[in-house]
């Protein structure tokens, strides 16, 4: 399972366990225990995509999965949407109602929901469900239920039309605050740091935004009332403030 050939499928299939594992609570340690090894080489294992058969078969009877179950999960998962095209954002921006109604979803809203906290009539708010269930991103069922067709690491372009969109805003307004509630944290660090250092504190990034987008989908279940729209910036480059760049020596 560790060929260049097969690698996608690799990463895929080992994304799906994770997920499982995560889904039925059990940890690196308790699969370890199950296979007789060390915590650390259980990473090592996960990480390089080094599992061979006899080991899925065991860590899938740990957690009363059959292996077949788990490629037709992995199967169903890759079919699912991941990313849309620009020309498909771009319809999505161009029609501001259309975008909230695809955040909406994308942050797992139902009809009424949607209904309650916004001034939007049915008519319209079925409308856009209608463009995004041609876009696959959601299944619009009877009742006007609200299935969501993207994959776990559904993702918009990189610096395409919604990025931009909320770049943007992110600049002209999400900065615009005093961070004093308890809900607000804003944390500047500066210094000087290795291009090592800098890589690896990116995938740090990577994983913090991972488990936000974990609980976002935890918290799914919760009331309306309980969950409150919340927006993570993290961001780090090299950078020094234009008022330094004068005293530069060339």
């Amino acid at each position: 399972m560790t060929s260049a050939e097969h690698r996608p499928q690799t990463n895929a299939l080992i994304a799906t366990l994770k997920r499982q594992l995560k889904a039925s609570g059990k940890t690196y340690q308790d699969i370890a225990l199950l296979l007789g090894l060390s915590e650390a080489s259980i990473k090592r294992l996960f990480r390089e995509g080094d599992l061979s058969l006899p080991r899925l078969e065991k860590i899938c009877d740990g957690i009363g999965l059959e292996l077949s179950e788990l490629f037709q999960l992995m199967a169903h998962q890759r079919q699912q949407l991941q990313g849309l095209s620009r020309e498909q954002e771009q319809e999505i921006v161009d029609d501001q109602v259309l975008l909230l109604v695809a955040i909406c979803c994308v942050n797992g809203y139902k009809f009424h929901e949607i209904l309650n906290q916004y001034t939007l009539e049915q008519t319209t708010l079925i409308k856009k469900l209608a463009m995004l269930d041609r876009l696959k991103i959601i299944e619009l069922q009877p009742n006007n239920r609200i299935k969501l067709c993207i994959a776990p690491n559904f993702n918009w372009l990189a610096n395409g039309p919604i990025q931009s969109f909320f770049h943007s805003r992110i600049k002209e307004e999400f900065f615009q605050a005093s961070f004093a509630k308890s809900s607000d944290k804003l944390i500047v660090a500066n210094g000087l740091i290795a291009n090592n250092s800098n890589a690896e504190l990116q995938k740090r990034m990577q994983k913090l935004i991972n488990e936000f987008t974990e609980h976002s989908r935890k918290d799914a279940t919760l009331e309306m009332a309980e969950r409150h729209g919340t927006m993570m910036v993290v961001a780090m480059r090299q950078w020094q403030p234009s008022l330094f760049k004068g005293h530069i020596k060339k």
